[in-house]
Formats: structure tokens, C-alpha cells, sequence
């Protein structure tokens, strides 16, 4: 009697043979795998966006601080020991430039009028513009530049000439310069021609809904009283910080406390910082999105394992084993989800260009965000897909058959 003959040794699939597999169940049902993909794609394409475009907009601050400079402080008057405003004392650029560090200073000073774009316009509608004298040297301490036009200058500042902060110019309604014939506004009863527009200024945007006046004309035309209400100071680099501490009592030596010292970047940094919390709302959910795209797979995956129970039981009545039964689905889901995690990158990298372009930003494009946006969702289809695959490859081959 001959002995039996042993079964031959499972054939062993590579991995090339595994994804050809599981991209058949994808290749002859592209519509529900592309509904199943669809979950996974919006969810990170959410969570692209969401890393992308604060990077951009946070490498643009950058850009703009590295601009404009991070030496820049701010002193104005704050409040007496009776809580009542303070002022400063005349005079004071002269003492802050005595200081070592300081590379520059300048004043300006608020003045009690109201700005209008002509008689036509009610007196108390203002369109939350304020009106400020101004020196030459402004633009030149402040790193600002004029978009159209002039600046103020030693041959009108004496005279009833303006210039527009960009945002005051949107607002006015002075969208162009005609150098032949210049627009006027009504500051006050006093009509005076517009000389420039200038040009956005993130550091000083108090400057960009304000009114610029020569400092002699404010005195004369519109009863300006002298008082500076800011000051802006450059320094060295390095030396901010102590020319900052001194500040006070250089511009108020009877009263150093009842100064206001702001270092204007910082401001623009801890606005940045405010966003993040409203980044990490977005990110949670696209994780959401993204959970929920995990769900639809696995439920696409237990469907495809009821459809396909003849196809399994085929599969292992001719050899296969429950392992590549199980990497055949297994694959499936994470294909599925690698798919749609690949539309979801490229979707985030659109909307994050998009609006980066609108905005005038650069389109900073982390490479966690892009790289992780795969590697997550090929995650959530190994999780979603893995109570599916076992459960096709504890299917009987009789079973399954039947």
C-alpha cells in the first residue's frame, strides 16, 4: 500500500501579487470605492488645510516682520494715579534720540477733528477714521512706504495737504491719484487736498485708519494743542529691550509710570498665537471627518465580504490560505484609503494655494502634513479593514460555497 502523498506547500504571494488583489474588488466596484474613498479625502483634506494654511499665513507674518523689523516700540499715555488720561510732555523726541540704542524717533499727535469725504456727509459720520499730525520722518522710522503720490514733506506741512492710510483711503472712497486734479477732504470745516495713500503697515495699523496732517497745519487750521500721543522708537536689534525699560522714564520723568511701552511685533506674534486655538478646532474636525471616513470603509469592506463569499470560498477551496485571504482584504481597505488620502493631500494643497494666492501669501506646504495625510489614512484602512479581513478568512471554503 503506497503512503499519501502530501498536500504541496501553499504558494507564497508576493507583495505585487497582495495589491493586485486587493485593487481588484476597487477595479469592479469604482463607484462605491470612490464613496468610500470620499469620506477619507474630505476628512484630510480638512487636516492638510488646516496645517497648511496657518503656515502660511505665519510664514507671511514672518516676512513681513523681517520686512518692517522687530526694533520698533510704541509709547504712549496711559492713565494717572486717579485713572484719568495722561499726556506727554512736549518736546520729547529730542531726549529719546539721546539714548544710545535708538536709531530713530518720531511723534505723532492726535487732533480733535472729524474727517468726511465731502459737505454732503453728516458731521458725527466719521467711518471710524481719526485725524493725526504728523512729521516727515514718519514713514522713515515706521518702514512704511507711500502707494501713490507723496508723503508729507518740509514744503506742504504748513499747509492744508493729507495723506491717506490705505485702510482711511478705502474707506473715503479714494481709490486712485489724479495728479492733475487731486482729491479733497473735509477735516473740520477745512478742505484739504489728498497727497498720497500709503501703503498697508501691519505694525502700525493705527496709522492705516488715520488721517496724516503736517505737524504746523494740525497747529494752525485745526487747533491742534502740541501734545504728541505716540511715539515710535527704533532700536538696535539686540538692545530692544533695555531701550524699552528706560523708555518711560525719558519720555515722563515725573511720571514714568503713566507711559504705555508696546513693542508692536509682539502684538502681531500673540495674534498668530490666538489662531492656533482655532487651528487645533479645524484639526480636531477633520479627525472627525476623517473617523468617519474610517467608518464607511469598514462598512464598505463587511459588505464586500457578504457579496464575495463565492470568490473566498473559490479562493480557498484551490489552495489559498486564510492569511491571503486575509492580506487580499486587508489590502483592499488600505488601498481604499491610501487612495482617498491621496485625493485628500492633493485637495488640501488646492484649497491651502488657493487661498494663499488670494490672500498674497507664500503656500508653505508642511511635509507632515502631506506625508501624514497618506500615512494616516493608510492607518485607518488597516484599522477599518482589519474585522472585515479576518472575518472573510474564518469563512469556511463549504460555507462559503453553499
Amino acid at each position: 500500500m503506497s503512503a499519501p502523498v502530501a498536500p504541496p506547500p501553499p504558494v507564497r504571494l508576493g507583495l505585487s501579487d497582495v495589491v493586485s488583489l486587493g485593487a481588484h474588488g476597487m477595479r469592479t466596484r469604482p463607484v462605491r470605492a470612490m464613496l468610500s474613498a470620499l469620506g477619507i479625502a474630505i476628512g484630510v483634506a480638512a487636516m492638510v488645510a488646516v496645517l497648511a494654511v496657518p503656515a502660511s499665513a505665519a510664514q507671511a507674518l514672518q516676512d513681513k516682520l523681517a520686512a518692517m523689523g522687530t526694533n520698533l516700540l510704541k509709547a504712549g499715555p496711559g492713565k494717572t494715579l486717579f485713572g484719568k488720561n495722561a499726556t506727554l510732555p512736549d518736546g520729547v523726541i529730542p531726549m529719546v534720540k539721546r539714548i544710545a540704542p535708538v536709531t530713530g524717533a518720531v511723534e505723532t499727535g492726535r487732533v480733535d477733528a472729524k474727517v468726511r469725504r465731502n459737505d454732503h456727509i453728516p458731521k458725527d459720520d466719521t467711518s471710524g477714521l481719526s485725524v493725526f499730525a504728523a512729521h516727515p520722518d514718519l514713514l522713515s522710522v515706521l518702514g512704511g512706504k507711500v502707494r501713490a503720490g507723496e508723503f508729507l514733506n518740509a514744503a506742504n506741512q504748513r499747509y492744508p495737504v493729507t495723506v491717506l492710510g490705505s485702510e482711511a483711503a478705502a474707506r473715503l472712497g479714494v481709490d486712485h491719484m489724479d495728479p492733475a486734479r487731486p482729491p479733497q477732504v473735509l477735516i473740520g470745516d477745512v478742505w484739504f487736498t489728498v497727497a498720497g495713500v500709503l501703503d498697508p503697515m501691519p505694525l502700525a495699523p493705527e496709522v492705516e485708519r488715520s488721517v496724516l496732517v503736517g505737524w504746523e497745519a494740525a497747529g494752525t487750521l485745526l487747533g491742534f494743542d502740541g501734545h504728541p500721543s505716540t511715539v515710535y522708537v527704533r532700536a538696535q536689534e539686540s538692545e530692544v529691550d533695555s531701550v524699552r525699560s528706560v523708555l518711560g522714564a525719558t519720555l515722563n520723568p515725573a511720571a514714568p509710570n503713566e507711559v504705555e511701552v508696546q513693542r508692536p511685533s509682539d502684538a502681531l506674534a500673540a495674534q498668530q498665537l490666538t489662531k492656533t486655538t482655532y487651528d487645533a478646532l479645524f484639526l480636531g474636525l477633520g479627525g472627525v471627518a476623517l473617523l468617519v471616513g474610517g467608518v464607511g470603509v469598514a462598512n464598505t469592506m463587511v459588505i464586500s465580504v457578504l457579496e464575495r463569499r463565492r470568490e473566498i470560498g473559490l479562493r480557498r477551496a484551490l489552495g489559498a490560505t486564510k492569511r491571503q485571504v486575509r492580506g487580499q482584504f486587508l489590502a483592499e481597505s488600505v488601498l481604499l484609503s491610501g487612495f482617498g488620502g491621496l485625493v485628500g493631500v492633493l485637495l488640501g494643497v488646492a484649497v491651502t494655494a488657493g487661498y494663499a494666492l488670494s490672500q498674497g501669501w507664500p503656500a508653505v506646504l508642511p511635509p507632515v502634513a502631506l506625508v501624514g495625510g497618506v500615512a494616516v489614512s493608510a492607518a485607518v484602512g488597516a484599522i477599518a479593514g482589519a474585522y472585515p479581513a479576518m472575518r472573510a478568512a474564518r469563512l469556511p471554503p463549504t460555507q462559503a460555497l453553499a
